[in-house]
């Protein structure tokens, strides 16, 4: 049981790291924090910044996260009651969820045309509202706008979440998505120079990026499918995984 819970949870971490570096999010790192944090990029990519501007940087980049993740995390509750509500068609919702997820992977590569989402859904603000609760709020709206760029892989795992035996596993699962996402926005705004120089070696190869993305789906999808996690997660305990994970 724990193995099984250690994987879903990687899974969802691995997937909040796939929207970050999305084509549509990855882009526009520098902005976001220039935008969240009131200063300008030059400011952000300062060799020696002082106490204050670092503290700044730190603290409106954790409470955008806390915004954006307290609504991935009431999504995921939401989608585990709405799964254990539909509990005597859990075998057909399972089944049109791995149906989904696996359209949801064609999407992403490009193979594939969805016209429910690419209808983007932005809030914007003229202006940054003011103090930590503006700043949340941004995260909030980031939450509830990006749906092309972080939808389909979060709509992943919130059919998976809704396939779950409990709200605090539905809850965890996009806990460990938001951190997959927001860990490495953090670690790139306090190093946006480095991030600068990394995105423009990284650039050539988004296309790789949206494969490779799709492709984690449409695995996911295919398991969620056959539900095969199981299978998996005993491969995984007979070679010594489990054992490991739960040291």
């Amino acid at each position: 049981m724990q193995t099984a819970q250690t994987l879903s949870f990687m899974i969802a971490f691995s997937a909040g790291f796939l929207s970050f570096i999305s084509p549509c999010v990855l882009p526009l790192v520098p902005s976001y924090l220039a935008y969240i944090t009131g200063m300008s990029v030059d400011e952000l990519t300062q060799e020696k910044q002082n106490h204050v501007m670092r503290w700044r940087i730190i603290k409106n980049s954790v409470v955008f996260i806390l915004g954006f993740s307290s609504v991935f995390i009431l999504f995921g509750a939401s989608a585990t009651a709405a799964g254990q509500l539909l509990l005597t068609y859990q075998e057909a919702v399972r089944k049109t969820g791995g149906v989904l997820v696996i359209l949801f992977g064609f999407y992403i590569m490009g193979i594939l045309k969805l016209p429910f989402l690419m209808m983007e859904k932005r809030l914007h603000f003229r202006s940054r509202p003011a103090g930590h609760i503006g700043t949340f709020l941004v995260g909030v709206a980031f939450a509830a706008g990006w749906t092309p760029c972080v939808g389909p892989i979060l709509g992943t795992i919130l059919l998976y979440a809704s396939t779950t035996d409990s709200i605090s596993q539905g809850m965890g699962l996009l806990t460990f998505y938001s951190i997959g996402l927001g860990l490495p926005l953090l670690v790139s705004a306090l190093g946006l120079t480095v991030f600068l120089e990394q995105f423009k070696r990284l650039r050539p190869y988004m296309r790789a990026v949206s494969i490779a993305s799709g492709a984690f789906l449409i695995l996911v999808g295919v398991m969620i499918f056959t539900n095969s996690f199981s299978t998996l997660t005993a491969f995984l305990a007979r070679y010594g995984v489990g054992w490991y994970v739960g040291q």
